[in-house]
């Protein structure tokens, strides 16, 4: 997703390559070729699904960054280094193939022309499975998501080192939740009417209620961006009526930065609202998964109603925003509005106080009988 403060620099940053070119580009930096090529959908990267004629592992994606965030190799080799570390603890992400040259990235041109941008590649192993966004969840995948969710960050936090770790303080990155009260500037995008109202006011209280209680939330690193085509599963039983799923995937590392746990649980819970036919249900779930590892405080629990608003508030505007600029992904980038307008406004009609005491009454319950 987008990293760029100013997103109007957007409008020429993201890459255009054809299937051809990103054969050939495949063949030039990783030396293999390639037997068959298709593209990704993608926010403002570009990304091709590749099989290669070599021996082992023969499927990956080729990942080519936008070329604003391709001028930041800390940062795209501090998420590659985590991918990896992760990787090696045991959690299904990708893996970089290396380059001709034995690195894990390769800035490249897009053509010979001079002056032609320039963009970060890298080759990552295609990891199987079905995007969450597909299957029908029930209580015992979103539970878990949630513990995902809290376990991911909790590692990162506590063993993952590397020079390029400190390029993951991005202070004004638009994705980060501290960073709602940046959506002002980006809000034009929703015209008048009853959403942007709604959008306003989540920001003034996420300034008033969530900014002055940051410092005392626990300090992490974030995935950022667990979301329901994030996450792969596969199915582990015959069973077709009550299907028990295990996490085969964990995609899309570009929004990492330092953030705060209860960030990346009301992430979680607002993805998972998404495609849900009883979406008020899904964060007690995904929060007594979460909690399984990292227990909240009072105060990072109080704080999840407007943090779980403020992501919404965050996908809606900036891709409204985003959506101005490159019309022809227009279908790619709202995915999230199809529900999430109805979801972020029902929250708002039941209020902090319902809404909440339905995500806690269903985490209580795990507490005696455990995961369903």
């Amino acid at each position: 997703m987008s990293s760029r403060n100013d997103c109007q620099r957007q409008t020429l940053s993201k890459p255009a390559l054809d299937e051809k070119e990103a054969a050939e580009l495949v063949d030039r930096v990783f030396g293999l070729k390639v037997s068959w090529v298709r593209p990704l959908p993608s926010y403002d990267d570009q990304n091709f699904h590749v099989r290669v004629s070599a021996e082992g592992a023969d499927e990956y994606v080729l990942k080519i960054t936008n070329s604003e965030d391709s001028q930041e190799p800390d940062l795209i080799e501090a998420q590659t280094q985590a991918m990896m570390f992760l990787s090696a603890e045991g959690f299904p992400s990708a893996t970089p193939y290396l380059t001709k040259d034995g690195h894990t990235m390769s800035l490249e041109s897009a053509d010979t022309r001079p002056g032609s941008k320039k963009y970060m590649v890298r080759l990552l192993t295609y990891l199987p499975g079905t995007p969450v966004a597909k299957i029908a969840t029930n209580a015992q995948i979103l539970y878990e998501i949630g513990k995902l969710a809290a376990s991911v960050d909790k590692v990162l936090s506590e063993k993952f080192q590397h020079p390029t770790v400190k390029s993951l303080h991005r202070g004004q990155f638009i994705w980060n939740l501290a960073n709602v009260p940046l959506l002002d500037q980006y809000i034009y995008a929703l015209g008048q009417n009853k959403y942007r109202a709604v959008v306003e006011q989540v920001i003034e209280q996420f300034k008033g209620k969530v900014i002055p209680k940051l410092s005392s939330f626990r300090a992490c690193i974030n995935h950022g961006d667990l979301n329901d085509h994030n996450i792969l599963v596969d199915s582990s039983s015959a069973s077709l009526e009550n299907p028990q799923y295990r996490v085969s995937g964990i995609l899309d590392f570009s929004d990492m930065s330092y953030g705060y746990y209860v960030f990346e649980v009301a992430i979680a819970i607002m993805y998972m609202m998404i495609e849900s036919p009883d979406p008020l249900s899904v964060g007690g779930h995904v929060l007594a998964g979460f909690e399984s590892v990292v227990p909240l405080t009072a105060e990072e629990r109080g704080a999840l109603f407007l943090l779980v608003s403020g992501r919404f508030a965050q996908s809606l505007v900036i891709a409204a925003h985003t959506a101005l600029l490159y019309p022809e992904n227009k279908e790619y980038l709202t995915i999230t509005a199809k529900t999430g307008w109805k979801h972020l406004m029902t929250m708002f009609e039941m209020g902090q106080e319902a809404v909440e005491k339905t995500w806690f009454e269903t985490a209580q319950a795990y507490v005696h009988h455990g995961p369903a």
